[in-house]
């Protein structure tokens, strides 16, 4: 209950409380939920705005620990589709010697530098936010080893790999879990438009201008993978068929048709695009001699479930990665 509690007087806060418009980011208040959860609110200078972040601590402080930041889907963790929400992941991580540093807010933003403020959408910098502006401020906060990794699902799969390439040695493993790594081609700019303009209602052209110009080839991880170099590459992805957890829930949501139709017709569809993006990127590291794992499941909709076992299947691998 602390947890929940914590995290909602964070938000309220971050939207709530009035902060001067300074020019340096910085973390705001602290709010030790428990020994193990902490909830930060920070003043990103980029955006002008606070921004609640959550900590899970490791149970032994006593030297500094290693940092995953974990970042959610479409919904940024603003709505009920969040790490937290939907998995096990606080319970995963307790005996875990790491922290894990997930933002609140960005929802359809692709956790990327906008060209242009959008009206819907506001003021997003969440790449500046995320490599230069944040670190930093938890290296400080918690005696880190300064030794990260970084994943995200869904859009974040995408936005996980753009900070990899902008950062090349801020992280020493990324993680994309049903992520689309094409960003300048049909099948990459329909996702996002439906993430960015149908769901969010934002204009695509603030994001990065006109769809296909330069600033989307910019952002493309398939064209820049060779910048990936230096960071060990980890992703995953079902073919869109119903696998073991559609069944399950099937089971669980028989009184409401339209939960499982959702989660294996829309899911399905949507997982589908996202494996043949993904097949492409892994193709295109190979190429590159990239370092990297591709995780295939023959099975498996665009859903949670799948998120919170890849993300415990590649924990080990990127632990692994942290203590190099």
């Amino acid at each position: 209950m602390a947890v929940a509690v914590g995290l909602t007087l964070g938000a309220a806060a971050a939207q709530a409380a009035p902060v001067p418009d300074v020019k340096v980011s910085r973390i705001d208040t602290v709010i030790h939920d428990n020994p193990q959860h902490t909830t930060l609110i920070v003043w990103s200078a980029s955006m002008r705005k606070l921004i609640p972040i959550t900590v899970l601590r490791p149970r032994n402080t006593s030297k500094p620990r290693p940092t995953l930041y974990l970042l959610n889907g479409a919904g940024g963790g603003e709505d009920s589709a969040t790490w937290t929400a939907k998995t096990d992941y606080v319970r995963y991580f307790a005996d875990k010697n790491v922290n894990v540093v997930t933002p609140i807010g960005g929802a359809f933003s692709y956790y990327t530098d906008w060209e242009r403020d959008d009206p819907v959408l506001g003021r997003n910098k969440w790449q500046t936010f995320l490599i230069r502006e944040l670190p930093p401020l938890i290296d400080k906060e918690f005696d880190t080893t300064k030794v990260n990794a970084i994943a995200g699902i869904s859009m974040a799969g995408t936005s996980v790999l753009n900070l990899a390439i902008a950062a090349p040695r801020l992280y020493r493993s990324v993680a994309a879990y049903s992520g689309c790594a094409r960003t300048s081609d049909p099948l990459g700019q329909a996702y996002i438009r439906m993430v960015v303009a149908d769901r969010g209602q934002g204009n695509l052209t603030n994001m990065w201008g006109p769809v296909g110009g330069p600033g989307w080839r910019a952002n493309d991880p398939y064209l820049r993978a060779a910048k990936l170099r230096s960071t060990k590459v980890y992703m995953t992805s079902g073919t869109g068929l119903p696998g073991r957890y559609d069944q399950m829930n099937a089971e669980l949501v028989q009184g409401n048709p339209l939960v499982l139709a959702n989660q294996v017709v829309l899911g399905g569809a949507i997982e589908a695009a996202v494996n043949q993006c993904t097949q492409d990127m892994a193709a295109r590291l190979r190429s590159l001699r990239v370092p990297m794992k591709l995780i295939a499941r023959p099975t498996g909709t665009h859903s949670w479930q799948y998120w919170e076992s890849d993300l415990k299947r590649t924990w080990p691998m990127i632990a692994a990665d942290l203590r190099r």
